[in-house]
């Protein structure tokens, strides 16, 4: 067995528990790269099908191409799939043209959760996080426990000995499972190339108006997230490329350092 067998078949031992574990659990999906992947895992540990609903938390700051490629996956997919926005902080004015990128994280995903959360009373969210994607997610465990007041106490996280995992939570706290933790972003370019999983353009290298190519690494809001320079233009390349580079997967998402910690700061607060 290959790394990425591995890989594929931990990940659908953790799907599977949760699904035994939780009778009301829901996958947050973002449409970026990892969050495919899961939906591939997810068919793929229950026979073609998702038993349990998708979330898209839309801020409504989508690129375009992510709208269009959200319909399409959905269709493709055959999920049962729940939009999401935070209408309230829309109506009073939060946005990105008003208030900071930290504060509009907040409330246009975090927030927007918990009503969904508040309103569908899930107990268990499946979520395509990393431990190699940026510092405080390597704090986290595979069924990582978050309080009724949606916080992680990353200092106090439970041990998951001999795959004992949390699965009991308390009135209005819920579970996040998190079945890529051991992923690297690597793996998961690899894992796509090998198994043709679709995802959108936008990660692929194309011309800007100044010439240069550019592709994003990792996708947000528009206002925030931003491309950098690459001449990769297939899946083979941006493996080739992601073996050497120095840029980190996040370099281009400004709320990540908008301030010292920023990450760890939204992250404590129940954000993604």
């Amino acid at each position: 067995m290959n790394r990425l067998d591995k890989l594929e078949a931990d990940s659908i031992s953790i799907f599977r528990e949760a699904y035994h574990s939780f009778s009301d659990l829901a996958m947050p999906w973002s449409m970026g790269k990892d969050s495919n992947v899961l939906i591939w895992l997810a068919k793929r540990a229950f026979c073609g099908h998702i038993p349990f609903p998708v979330l898209h938390i839309d801020t409504t700051y989508e690129f375009p191409e992510m709208y269009e490629f959200r319909d399409w996956a959905a269709k493709e997919h055959n999920l049962n799939l729940i939009v999401w926005i935070n209408k309230e902080a829309r109506e009073q004015g939060v946005g990105y043209e008003t208030h900071d990128p930290v504060t509009v994280t907040h409330e246009l995903k975090t927030v927007a959760l918990q009503q969904a959360m508040a309103h569908y009373r899930w107990k268990a969210l499946i979520t395509g996080i990393r431990r190699d994607e940026d510092p405080t997610r390597a704090k986290e465990r595979y069924f990582s426990p978050r309080n009724a007041e949606f916080e992680w106490d990353y200092r106090d996280q439970p041990p998951e000995f001999w795959n004992q995992f949390t699965t009991q939570v308390g009135e209005g706290e819920h579970v996040r499972v998190q079945p890529l933790l051991d992923w690297t972003e690597l793996d998961i370019w690899r894992y796509i190339e090998r198994e043709a999983i679709p995802i959108p353009k936008m990660y692929f290298a194309r011309p800007g108006a100044d010439g240069k190519k550019r592709r994003f690494r990792s996708l947000g809001c528009h206002p925030i997230t931003h491309p950098v320079e690459s001449e990769a233009s297939t899946i083979a390349e941006i493996i080739r490329e992601l073996e050497t580079t120095k840029i980190s997967e996040r370099a281009g998402r400004a709320q990540d350092h908008h301030e010292r910690n920023a990450m760890q700061k939204l992250r404590a607060k129940g954000f993604m």
